[in-house]
């Protein structure tokens, strides 16, 4: 099962905690929750991208600073979760399970509402936000849909360059990935009678082991015997490593063939501009300083 947004772990949260008056520590809470869920070993063993922390207990995190926000609930020193009295009496006139109005208005509402962990104070109603993704999940999903456009728009520019130059950006970005000791030891050879081959890398200072690759600025899918025929060049040359790069995608029997000759790699537009991203290779990256709290800090 997928693992449910995290204003689905109120409702248990609030369970939880109302049936521990002397509060809990949070890691209790996370199972407790998952339990109730029914979230499987497998599903909590799942990562935030950042692979920071388990996706269930982020959620389950996020839940509980809804119930903070809204009042309900405190953290009395790191590490522990309790209900506020008025937590407590909203767990005892509010039957379990909590109507899903109820949960939507703990998880939207109070988005924008300074913690509180004195009882008597009355939350300040911020602005309703519909989403009950949480903040780390937006995040996430904002920087997966930014990745996806410059993937795309990558691959648009890709498609207006010369042949010649996109031979220049494939060797650029070898090199950015540790192919090659310095640029010198990746060369353009591609033009005319090249034999399928457009680059060169040396591995060693001596040039004794070699990769070749061949840059294909396509729009139509690679078939095997265009994969075929790069094989009978490398063979050719004698050589035992070949990447085969382009900006279209490869059949399915051109994938297979590869696999049942084992010395070549083949690199689909997708993959490209995915690692033009990753090694900033015609992109540049922003830093977003993200803070979270440094609980070691305030040890004392």
């Amino acid at each position: 099962m997928a693992i449910p947004s995290y204003d689905r772990f109120i409702d248990p949260v609030l369970r939880f905690l109302a049936g521990h008056p002397d509060g809990v520590a949070a890691r209790d809470a996370h199972e407790a929750a998952a339990d109730m869920l029914g979230i499987g070993d497998e599903d909590r063993a799942l990562l935030v991208p950042s692979g920071a922390q388990p996706v269930y207990k982020n959620r389950a995190g996020w839940a509980h600073d809804r119930l903070k926000r809204a009042g309900l609930s405190s953290s009395p020193k790191r590490g522990i979760w309790r209900l506020t009295q008025k937590g407590f009496d909203f767990a005892s006139t509010h039957g379990f399970p909590l109507p899903a109005e109820t949960i939507a208005r703990l998880a939207t509402e109070y988005m924008d509402v300074r913690l509180r962990t004195d009882d008597a104070d009355e939350p300040i109603s911020g602005p309703i936000v519909s989403s009950t993704e949480s903040p780390d999940d937006r995040l996430e999903s904002a920087l997966s849909e930014l990745r996806s456009t410059v993937a795309l728009e990558l691959l648009e520019v890709l498609a207006r360059v010369s042949p010649k130059y996109f031979e220049t950006i494939v060797l650029d970005l070898l090199h950015k990935m540790g192919y090659g000791a310095s640029r010198t030891d990746l060369q353009r050879v591609g033009g005319a009678g090249d034999g399928g081959i457009d680059g060169i890398i040396s591995l060693d200072r001596l040039g004794l082991e070699k990769v070749y690759v061949q840059a294909k600025r396509w729009q139509n899918t690679v078939g095997r015997p265009e994969v075929q025929a790069f094989y009978g060049a490398l063979a050719g040359q004698r050589a035992a490593k070949g990447v085969f790069i382009t900006t279209s995608a490869f059949s399915p029997q051109a994938l297979e063939f590869a696999k049942s000759v084992e010395r070549i790699v083949l690199v689909d537009g997708a993959r490209l501009a995915n690692l033009m991203i990753d090694h900033e290779i015609g992109v540049t990256l922003r830093v977003l300083k993200v803070p979270r709290l440094d609980s070691d800090y305030f040890d004392e």
